[in-house]
C-alpha cells in the first residue's frame, strides 16, 4: 500500500508543532521506571496525541500502537506505530539526534513510514515505492551505500552497555571487525544508513515503535534490516540493519558465531 508524502508530511507537521517549542526548554521530566531510567516528556505526550487525533481523522479505520498511550484498534489490518519522539535522552540533553518516528503495517508487514527531525529540518520517508529526503541540500532519493565489506563499514549503536552477557560478546565481534565504530545517534543512525553515510545499525532490546516506521525506508533504499536470527525487524528486539545484503550476511554471521 502506497502512502502519499503529503500525508507522511503532515505527521511530521503536527509533531513539530508539539516538539520544537519544548527543546533546548527548563521542563519537567518524569520518569517511566521504578528503578533504572526511562525519561518521558510533556513534548513526547503532546506529540503523540497529534499524531493520534491526525491519523484517527485521516484514517478511522486503522489501528494504532504508540510508546506513550498504548493501543487501539490492533485487530485492523493496517496499523500505524508511533514514537513521538525517539531518543528522550537526547531531546533532553539538548543534541539534535532524536527523530519523531511513524510507520505503517498491513498485515504485519512495514510498508511506509517517516523519520523526522524538525530542528535540522530533515525528513526521512518512505511512501511504499521509493525511500526519500527532504531537507537541506534539497530534496533526493534515498540510496544505501553498497559496501560489501565489513572491514570498511562504519557502524552504529546506541550504546554497548545495553549489551549484556552473550549478547555484549556478539556484539563485540561485530564491533572488532568493523572500520569505525561510533554511539549514541538513536534513530539517525538508520537514517543515516538510508542516507549512504552509515553501512551497520546493530541494537538490542527495541520496541516495536522504535523500529517500525525505519523498517521500509532502509528497506526501499536498497539495505537489509532483520533481528539477529534474520527475521522480521517489526518483531522488534535484537535489531540488525545493513546498506547491503552482503554487509547484513557478514553481521549476521558474526553475531550468532
Amino acid at each position: 500500500m502506497a502512502i502519499e508524502l503529503s500525508f507522511l508530511r503532515q505527521i511530521a507537521q503536527v509533531a513539530a508543532e508539539q516538539t520544537l517549542p519544548r527543546f533546548r526548554t527548563i521542563s519537567s521530566i518524569d520518569n517511566k521506571y521504578q528503578v533504572g531510567f526511562d525519561p518521558v516528556t510533556e513534548a513526547d505526550k503532546e506529540a503523540e496525541r497529534a499524531i493520534r487525533a491526525l491519523i484517527n481523522a485521516a484514517y478511522p479505520d486503522h489501528g494504532i500502537m504508540g510508546e506513550e498511550f498504548g493501543s487501539e484498534n490492533l485487530d485492523a489490518s493496517h496499523v500505524w506505530v508511533i514514537d513521538p519522539i525517539d531518543g528522550t535522552r537526547a531531546f533532553i540533553s539538548g543534541l539534535p539526534v532524536w527523530g519523531t518516528l511513524a510507520g505503517l503495517t498491513v498485515d504485519g508487514d512495514a510498508v511506509a513510514g517517516v523519520m523526522a527531525q524538525p530542528f535540522t529540518g530533515e525528513l526521512f520517508m518512505c511512501d511504499g515505492t521509493a525511500s526519500y529526503y527532504e531537507g537541506p541540500g534539497g530534496p533526493r532519493q534515498l540510496k544505501t551505500r553498497q559496501n560489501p565489506d565489513i572491514a570498511q563499514a562504519t557502524l552504529f549503536t546506541t550504546t554497548p552497555a545495553l549489551f549484556k552477557d552473550k549478547k555484549r560478546e556478539a556484539y563485540d565481534r561485530v564491533e572488532r571487525s568493523v572500520r569505525m565504530p561510533r554511539y549514541g545517534a538513536d534513530c539517525y543512525g538508520y537514517a543515516m544508513i538510508a542516507a549512504g553515510f552509515v553501512d551497520l545499525v546493530v541494537e538490542t532490546a527495541l520496541h516495536p515503535y522504535d523500529i517500525v516506521a525505519l523498517v521500509p525506508i532502509i528497506e526501499k533504499a536498497g539495505g537489509v534490516i532483520t533481528n539477529w536470527d534474520g527475521g522480521p525487524a517489526e518483531k522488534a528486539g535484537d535489531i540488525v540493519a545493513a546498506g547491503s545484503k552482503e554487509l547484513h550476511a557478514q553481521a549476521l554471521e558474526l553475531l550468532n558465531r
